[in-house]
């Protein structure tokens, strides 16, 4: 069985860094009580030690910078476009045939 990509929203990442504080459990035993993986915890609490606490989440898509993010968006719209053309021109090639 493979693992499944989860994608956890800002709120549950510094909750559940905050958990881990205030729980006085392991590592392993807080993502157990989370049902997350300890090694995604940990790279959480890392984020939140090098950041006053806070946990470094840049969203879906994990583009660093908000350039990055537009880039990612656009191209997705060109490749939508391109793909509404080539079903508009195979729909004329069809109603062209007689």
């Amino acid at each position: 069985m493979g693992k499944k990509n989860k994608r956890y929203s800002k709120e549950f990442k510094q909750d559940s860094v905050n958990y881990y504080y205030s729980s006085g459990k392991s590592i392993k035993e807080s993502a157990s009580d989370l049902n997350i993986s300890p090694s995604g915890l940990s790279g959480w609490i890392n984020s939140a030690k090098s950041n006053e606490g806070v946990v470094n989440h840049r969203g879906s898509g994990n583009h660093g910078s908000d350039a990055e993010k537009e880039i990612a968006r656009l191209k997705k719209e060109l490749r939508d476009k391109e793909d509404a053309l080539d079903i508009f021109k195979k729909a004329i090639g069809i109603l062209n045939e007689d």
